[in-house]
């Protein structure tokens, strides 16, 4: 039975996508601060753990408890996340360097104690969850998207050094999906700049932002958790995995429409 470590599991993807690794028979590992939203997980099957990405002794914790158990992680999920909206003047460092922990820096961690494993048996799969986020930019998310783009990077050059050890990396990238994301950024982004010399964007943001993460207005959790357990059941898996509303006719866009012409559509809509 292979085992799949995944992060950010007490709600959303990573909680679909821990439900689905339990059905294809994997020994699942489940983390998140919020230990006491996984009980369903753990009533199915799963492990259950209180894991803060941004904290080593946490992660290391983790990790160490997995080589007791199971020997190792054979499947990644780099889930866990959030988005930190607000004008970058309006943005405090400290808050961007958080940022940063949350979305790269934590999950880098986590990925260096979980590759001596892969490694040394000659396989592996680790899946980044980033965000079509890490292909196109809004206003007033330059941290978040910074974070994303990273991640994009930080992934491709990772999928070199791995390749000769057998593991593969793989990246999925969202779009609007119906999970926490924009409960837990429009309240946060209206703090720093609701009042702002900023406000009317943040204002006009806040409302679509509302309209696209309604109830029914984007693609269910459930289906990203299809994607990403097929990522990771695939023999030879793509490198990247576009999935969700609004995902592909965004990219494409980008792809195709120079940054002038890009800014100005991006701006229609807030």
């Amino acid at each position: 039975m292979r085992t799949a470590l995944v992060t950010g599991a007490s709600s959303g993807m990573g909680k679909e996508t821990a439900k689905k690794l339990l059905d294809e028979g994997y020994a699942v590992y489940a983390v998140a601060r919020r230990v006491e939203r996984m009980r369903d997980l753990q009533e199915r099957g799963a492990v259950t753990l209180r894991m803060d990405i941004t904290r080593d002794e946490d992660v290391k914790a983790v990790v160490d408890r997995i080589a007791a158990e199971r020997g190792g992680v054979d499947v990644l999920v780099n889930n866990a996340g959030f988005g930190m909206y607000g004008a970058m003047a309006d943005t405090s460092v400290d808050d961007a360097r958080y940022q940063f922990e949350v979305n790269l820096f934590g999950l880098a961690r986590l990925t260096q104690l979980v590759l001596p494993y892969m490694r040394k048996q000659g396989s592996g799969r680790i899946v980044n969850i980033s965000s079509v986020g890490g292909r196109i930019y809004t206003p007033l998310g330059s941290w978040y998207h910074a974070t994303k783009h990273a991640l994009e990077g930080w992934s491709d050059s990772l999928r070199l050094e791995v390749a000769p050890f057998g593991v593969n990396v793989v990246i999925i990238e969202p779009g609007v999906i119906e999970t926490e994301f924009g409960e837990v950024m429009v309240e946060p982004m209206l703090e720093r700049s609701g009042s702002s010399d900023y406000s009317g964007l943040a204002h006009r943001l806040a409302a679509a932002t509302r309209e696209n993460y309604k109830r029914g207005g984007g693609t269910p959790a459930s289906r990203l958790a299809e994607v990403i357990v097929g990522s990771i059941t695939a023999r030879r898996p793509k490198t990247r995995y576009v999935a969700g509303k609004y995902a592909k006719p965004l990219i494409a866009t980008r792809r195709w429409l120079s940054d002038r012409t890009f800014d100005r559509l991006v701006m229609r809509f807030v």
